[in-house]
C-alpha cells in the first residue's frame, strides 16, 4: 500500500527495514539486552543490533530456540557478541531473577528493550554504565499498539528530553 511506502523527513518509512535505518552506524561498545529475542520482531532487533556490534544479551524463554538464534546469527555474522538468559516475562519471580543475574555479571547496559517491570529492575544499572562510560542509554519499553501514536516527523532526537512534549 502506498502509505506505508511514503517515506517521512528522516527517509524512511514504515516498509524501512531495521538494516537500512541503522546503515552505518558503528554500534561497538554498548551492550543490550532484547527481550522475546528468540523469534519475530525481537530476533530480527538482536540480528541487526549485533550486526552494527552492539554485544546483545537476549532475555528468552526458550533456551533451546535461543541456542538456534544465536547460531545463526554467529554463522551470519562471525564477529557477533550475542549471549542468552532465560527470561519469562509472564513470571515477575523470573523477571526478577533475571533482573539480579544481570545485575550480578558486571556487564554494563547502555539499551534496553524490554518489559516495564525489567526496566525498573535494572534502571540503576543503566545508570550507572551511563556515568562510568559517559555515553547516556535508551530503553524501549515494547508495546503493541503504542506505534500508532507518534509524531508525524518521527522520534524528535533533538527533544528527546524536553518535558511539553
Amino acid at each position: 500500500m502506498w502509505l506505508f511506502r511514503r517515506k517521512g523527513p528522516s527517509g524512511f518509512s514504515a516498509s524501512s527495514t531495521a538494516e537500512e535505518v541503522t546503515q552505518g552506524i558503528d554500534g561497538s561498545g554498548p551492550t543490550a539486552i532484547v527481550t522475546g529475542a528468540s523469534s519475530g520482531i525481537g530476533t530480527e532487533t538482536t540480528c541487526v543490533l549485533a550486526l552494527r556490534g552492539v554485544h546483545v544479551v537476549m532475555g528468552v524463554r526458550n533456551m533451546e530456540a535461543a541456542g538456534e538464534v544465536k547460531e545463526a546469527i554467529v554463522k551470519e555474522i562471525p564477529t557477533a557478541k550475542v549471549d542468552a538468559m532465560e527470561l519469562d516475562l509472564s513470571s515477575m519471580e523470573s523477571v526478577r531473577k533475571f533482573a539480579t543475574e544481570f545485575n550480578s555479571s558486571g556487564l554494563p547496559l547502555n539499551i534496553l528493550i524490554s518489559h516495564f517491570l525489567l526496566t525498573n529492575l535494572l534502571l540503576d544499572t543503566m545508570k550507572k554504565t551511563a556515568q562510568e562510560s559517559g555515553r547516556e542509554g535508551r530503553i524501549v519499553n515494547v508495546s503493541t499498539n503504542a506505534h500508532r501514536y507518534t509524531y508525524y516527523e518521527g522520534i524528535r532526537f533533538d527533544k528527546i528530553n524536553d518535558k511539553s512534549g
